[in-house]
């Protein structure tokens, strides 16, 4: 399967679902935090997948999981930070 991607630049429901996150690409932003959850909605009471972490910008989060990734069940919801942070998240 091809990865999909969405281009974000505020917190987002990326996918609802399962899928798998391939990685995440910081491209722009000041002081940008990135925080991913396993979660159909706007929930941060549903599993986190990556834990909140501060980017690099530019930065390249590749996750190199099983097969290339990480598994996630209920969907995909990224909650950004910082000031204007630009960020493409791969995932299938």
């Amino acid at each position: 399967m091809a990865a999909l991607y969405s281009q974000i630049g505020a917190t987002a429901q990326v996918k609802v679902g399962a899928g798998k996150l391939k990685s995440i690409f910081v491209s722009s932003g000041t002081n940008p935090t990135v925080t991913v959850y396993d979660s159909a909605t706007a929930s941060s009471s549903d599993p986190v997948i990556l834990a909140q972490f501060t980017a690099a910008t530019p930065g390249l989060y590749a996750l190199t999981g099983d097969e290339g990734g990480v598994y996630f069940s209920k969907g995909l919801y990224v909650v950004l930070g910082g000031t204007s942070p630009k960020v493409s998240v791969f995932y299938e």
